[in-house]
């Protein structure tokens, strides 16, 4: 099963795309982010966004989904700008027919690495052990969509635990 998760923001999109061999067995097939420059308008942003994930779908074929789900802060402009990004990938996952799950941060960071306020340097570190990489120039945003997708791979790869997986988008 190929897993693509995705951590949206307007400017800092990471993605991460696994492949679960089983519940306990996973290999990176590729990891990044989707980047935009802040003198880039939101429009052509989101622009950017709905091509990135496009391509992410044609050139891996993921079989779900495993996005950040989005969440309510104080600041309510920010809060609209990632609703706008992930509208926009939403759009792009939804036109090439792919599945999403959502996970709020708190639940991957407790499927991942044990605790549920673990910070990103925890959840990084923990992604090098997982798949035994060098994570000194990997993004934060990017082993952030990759333990969202290991969050869905855990469940989805054993056999009848289907029913426990969250509501598709």
């Amino acid at each position: 099963m190929i897993i693509l998760g995705i951590d949206p923001a307007m400017r800092r999109t990471g993605y991460g795309v696994i492949e679960m061999q089983s519940a306990d067995r996973a290999a990176i097939v590729d990891c990044g982010i989707i980047g935009n420059a802040r003198e880039l308008s939101h429009s052509e942003c989101l622009r950017r966004l709905y091509g990135g994930v496009g391509e992410l779908v044609r050139n891996f074929h993921p079989d779900c989904v495993a996005m950040e789900e989005a969440f309510y802060g104080k600041n309510v402009k920010t809060s609209l700008i990632l609703s706008m990004a992930r509208g926009a990938i939403i759009a792009a996952l939804a036109e090439q027919g792919v599945p999403i799950y959502a996970y709020s941060p708190r639940k991957a960071k407790q499927a991942v690495v044990g605790s549920g306020s673990a910070t990103k340097g925890q959840v990084a570190a923990m992604m090098a052990v997982r798949f035994a990489i060098e994570i000194a120039g990997i993004p934060d945003d990017a082993t952030d969509a990759l333990a969202l997708a290991l969050c869905h791979g855990q469940v989805a790869a054993v056999p009848g635990l289907q029913d426990l997986l969250p509501q598709p988008v």
